[in-house]
């Protein structure tokens, strides 16, 4: 699976370019070098030209209605409870009224702020991974398996039928055999 033929191949030397820049930095109080000052630097330039070039954007699905599953729930002394997840699809404001659902019966809150790798957000959009503060929500209330959607676009189930193919034991899977009782656990939008 590896096109070694059409996949672009930089050498260079991340550490020169830093020494580079360090020096650079040293000398002018700022980075004042720019593409064709340093072979070293260049490199880097060429290798981001070429990720831009090889590796298409990823599609954000933000036409549709918000959707995010909790990964993870966290108490924070004086703000309240944040979920954290990875937006699914559409987009989240602070201020925007959501659903919790999951687990329990679907509870209505607020969301009261939004912050992704330590900087606060007045939007999320889908592919962030983002922690969503709560209105009037205890930690204890929620937790990983919930998701957070715009009110009235998803609605929880107790059941489902399926198909489910279990791989066999040279395939990675069970070892041993299901036993009449057996419940399987099922784990949907985690990570």
């Amino acid at each position: 699976g590896f096109a070694g033929n059409t996949i672009p191949i930089v050498a260079g030397s991340a550490l020169l370019a830093l020494r580079a820049l360090e020096e650079d930095t040293k000398a002018n109080g700022k980075i004042t070098i720019t593409r064709g000052d340093n072979p070293w630097v260049d490199k880097i330039y060429t290798l981001m030209d070429k990720v831009d070039e090889f590796i298409p954007t990823p599609e954000r699905d933000t036409d549709k209605s918000f959707l995010m599953a909790i990964e993870d729930v966290f108490s924070i002394t004086g703000r309240g409870t944040v979920a954290t997840g990875r937006v699914e699809r559409g987009s989240v404001k602070v201020g925007e009224t959501i659903e919790l659902v999951g687990l329990g019966n679907t509870r209505t809150t607020t969301v009261t702020g939004l912050e992704m790798f330590q900087k606060t957000l007045d939007e999320s959009v889908a592919g962030d991974n983002v922690g969503v503060l709560l209105r009037g929500v205890q930690k204890t209330d929620i937790e990983r398996g919930m998701v957070i959607a715009k009110p009235g676009t998803i609605t929880p189930h107790t059941k489902f039928e399926s198909q489910v193919y279990v791989l066999k034991k040279e395939e990675g899977g069970r070892h041993t055999p299901f036993f009449c009782g057996y419940q399987p656990q099922f784990y949907v939008r985690t990570t």
